[in-house]
């Protein structure tokens, strides 16, 4: 029979039944919506956690409170100290299991058996990097502590899944799996997978060797940059304070941009590769001022480390207490005690170090599978890996396992060479929180970082006592080189053959500035041997902080927040400067150009979402660093092709490249003048020309904040178009930027704001970017986001008067 069609010119008969079935179409639509969206709140509803009344738990010894305050933090006080860390764990999971579970797949390579496809290149490489294998090395070589603690965290873990098999988060249910047992090695991976991220990335290497065999060593070393005059060595003692009061942001209302993003880009937190060729932009910034800075009279230590975003939010705030442990901030879900805030006496916070821990050996193999060795030829070792992978076949694969670690050439595109990552993290990595969580001192606090192998930090500190204090720490590779080119892996010229002794690490107590600060830039003083890294990040941020503490004002806890939320970018101020004086000395420039120059002209620096100053001067500076490179590098392809596939001038990313074009814009030296422009004027006149030639013709209405969002998503429900808008903020415009105090891009930022006020604590303040919860029906999965997008904070209750004055919420956990 043949089919019928719907014709325009359909009789007026049919349209009045056409009308009908198409509005009962809609209307089944609406129903079916309607059925789904009620049975999503219905389940989300029903994972909502219990925090009042009296809760029976299998497992406890005695009860256990938990006083949760009105933005949902924990105060969780014990007996002893294994049922405070069991109910860390049961509470803990309450509000983040989902995110727990998802980020120990991440870490062991197993997404792909919940996700599918889209995951399978990330599993992969956490399997060759042997996560999940490290992990067990960690859980054999753990001490009798560490086992007591890390057991009881994953008990209570385990006590609260066994309890809500039938009401766990709806990502369970969407995804149609449910979390199996908690042990001590997920909390390990956990662990792990931030030494992973916070790595720089052994392919920094392999892409500087191409560089130097193409353009040589003079101008490989201009573009390997590691110091700047800017740079504030913690341990250099002489400063030089400059009057430079902080411009506060100016004050704007979100603007909504519409957010449909794809499994992968919601993923993108658990998905970051490893052999990386553009370092991830992440970095950290922390400061102490001693109490002849302060208005109190005592030290102010503030914290706020730059992680990429996830929803909820990385961190999970709590306040742990049993007998003489007492200690609040930030926790890492999944991994029992608290990694920064403060205890009764002390308060600590970090910046990532970034010492160069991965070295990358070039194996030689010969035709029957084997590796030469300066003993002869031997055969790897070999691990059999099975991913399983949702709706597909299982991959199965081998990884091959040298003296100096697995074979990760599969992992750079465009490689041929066996290459073997020789890292710090296989040689095991000791916990020190519980002894940093306890200490009281300078000298316990000292000797319990000791015992902090990775991922290296930069630990500020400040007690009650007014001391400031800094510590580098992590363990740091002693070699023949320094790391930053790969090596032959056949003989034992470029073997490890120790670490920095702990004692030689950079620190200082109470300098007499009264003034440290770090923000991921070189804090090792001229001359100081053996290397640290090789890639440090360029001091702007550091820079800054000095400038700013050191202008001589008295400081208040509030003042901390408004350093944190600086937007003020001395980089694009420096460039813009070059760029109009460039304009003003060209009798070329277009009309268009001039306009340009007279925006940045009247610029004062500041990275605001409503300026147009900034868009220009970053477009422009992504030029600048085409054309100086594209004429040694060659062209990037339009079609990326891999990493390490192809050498372009886009292959170039090095943390110090802003230092580079400083340093090139400064000195204006022949060597790198493109040959097709008669000086630098005209040069960086054609540089702004290219920058704006896509640009609106009103050039200021070319906001900054349209070009620089913030994207936060729920990784799950954020693919749902009923839910979404209600699963996270989306994508947003935002001041800041990479080179503000205010680190701010796309997927990063600050993943907490936190000061300690060691004259009272409970003036201290904590915020983090989104909430506490992970359910987003509950009251705390957003409550968060508006002082962290806004720039206002919260203050952190800790004295017993100040926790039940600000309780919202008792549970008294009983022994079952």
């Amino acid at each position: 029979m043949a089919s019928q069609t719907i014709s325009p010119h359909a009789t007026a008969s049919s349209r009045p039944r056409y009308w009908r079935m198409l509005g009962l179409f809609g209307l089944a639509v609406l129903v079916l919506c309607a059925a789904g969206v009620s049975w999503m709140l219905t389940i989300a509803r029903s994972a909502l956690p219990e925090l009042d009344g009296v809760l029976p738990v299998k497992g406890l010894s005695a009860p256990v409170s938990v006083t949760r305050d009105t933005h949902g933090v924990p105060t969780i006080e014990a007996t002893t100290l294994d049922d405070l860390f069991f109910a860390q764990g049961y509470v803990t999971a309450q509000d983040r299991l989902f995110q727990m579970d998802l980020m120990r797949r991440s870490a062991a390579g197993e997404l792909s058996e919940i996700v599918g496809e889209p995951t399978l290149k990330h599993d992969r490489q956490q399997r060759i990097l042997g996560i999940r294998a490290a992990a067990q090395k960690g859980v054999e070589t753990a001490t009798e502590e560490d086992r007591a603690q890390f057991g009881a965290y994953a008990r209570g873990v385990n006590a609260f899944i066994e309890t809500h098999r039938e009401h766990l988060p709806i990502e369970f249910r969407i995804l149609g799996y449910a979390p199996r047992p908690w042990t001590t090695q997920d909390s390990l991976m956990i662990a792990y997978q931030m030494v992973e991220t916070l790595s720089t990335s052994p392919a920094a290497s392999l892409t500087r060797e191409k560089v130097l065999a193409k353009l040589g060593p003079e101008l490989t070393a201009d573009l390997y940059v590691n110091t700047s005059w800017r740079d504030h060595p913690p341990t250099v003692t002489t400063t030089s304070p400059q009057n430079s009061p902080i411009e506060p942001e100016p004050a704007s209302a979100p603007r909504a941009i519409t957010n449909s993003a794809p499994l992968p880009d919601l993923l993108k937190p658990w998905l970051e590769p490893f052999f990386r060729q553009e370092h991830v932009a992440l970095g950290s910034n922390n400061w102490v001022v001693s109490g002849a800075h302060t208005v109190t009279g005592k030290p102010l230590l503030s914290n706020d480390m730059h992680l990429g975003h996830q929803m909820p939010n990385l961190w999970f705030e709590a306040h742990l207490h049993a007998g003489d442990f007492d200690v609040a901030g930030v926790t890492l879900p999944g991994y029992p005690y608290v990694i920064v805030g403060h205890n009764r006496r002390v308060a600590w916070g970090f910046t990532n170090v970034g010492p160069t821990i991965e070295d990358a050996f070039v194996e030689t193999f010969n035709d029957q599978g084997q590796y030469q060795t300066p003993d002869g030829w031997k055969s790897p070792d070999k691990r059999r890996e099975v991913i399983k992978v949702k709706g597909k076949p299982d991959m199965n694969f081998e990884v091959e396992l040298t003296r100096h670690g697995p074979i990760v050439s599969q992992l750079s595109p465009g490689e041929v060479r066996k290459i073997a990552l020789r890292w710090t993290l296989y040689d095991g990595i000791r916990n020190p929180f519980f002894h940093v969580d306890s200490a009281q001192n300078w000298q316990e606090f000292r000797r319990a970082f000791a015992g902090f192998d990775a991922p290296g930090q930069n630990v500020v500190y400040a007690d009650v006592d007014g001391n400031i204090g800094y510590q580098a720490t992590g363990k740091v590779p002693i070699r023949a080189g320094d790391g930053s080119l790969p090596v032959d892996g056949s003989n034992n010229q470029h073997e490890w053959t120790g670490y920095i002794p702990f004692d030689k690490l950079p620190n200082v107590l109470n300098p007499p500035s009264g003034i440290i600060g770090t923000a991921n830039g070189r804090i090792t003083p001229d001359g100081y041997s053996p290397s640290i890294s090789v890639e440090w990040e360029a001091p702007w941020r550091t820079d800054r902080i000095y400038r700013v503490l050191g202008s001589g004002r008295k400081f208040a806890a509030a003042d901390m927040l408004e350093l944190q939320t600086d937007v003020y970018s001395e980089l694009d101020k420096f460039v813009s400067e070059r760029l109009v004086a460039a304009v003003d000395h060209s009798a070329n420039a277009s009309t268009q150009v001039h306009k340009a120059a007279d925006i940045l002209r009247a610029w004062t620096g500041q990275m605001d979402a409503n300026s147009a100053a900034p868009t220009i001067v970053t477009r422009a500076r992504t030029e600048l660093k085409r054309m100086l490179l594209e004429p040694r590098l060659g062209t990037a392809p339009q079609v990326p092709i891999g990493d390490g596939a192809a050498l372009s001038w886009a292959s170039y990313h090095w943390m110090m490249e802003t230092t580079w074009m400083e340093n090139v814009l400064t000195q204006q030296p022949p060597r790198w003048l493109p040959s097709n422009y008669p000086n630098y004027d005209a040069f960086l006149t054609a540089a702004l020309e290219h920058a704006i030639k896509d640009a609106p013709a009103d050039l200021s209405s070319w906001k900054w904040g349209q070009e620089n969002t913030v994207t936060i998503q729920n990784p799950v429900l954020g693919r749902i178009p009923i839910v979404r808008r209600w699963t996270g903020p989306g994508v947003q415009p935002q001041s800041g930027s990479g080179y503000t105090v205010k680190a701010a891009g796309r997927d990063y930022g600050p993943s907490e704001r936190f000061t300690a006020d060691l004259s009272n604590f409970d003036a201290s303040t904590l915020n983090i970017v989104t909430g506490q919860s992970g359910n987003f029906l509950s009251p705390y999965y957003m409550d968060q986001w508006k002082a962290w997008y806004t720039g206002y904070t919260f203050h952190l209750p800790f004295s017993n008067s100040a926790v039940k004055d600000s309780a919202t919420h008792r549970l008294m956990m009983e022994p079952q």
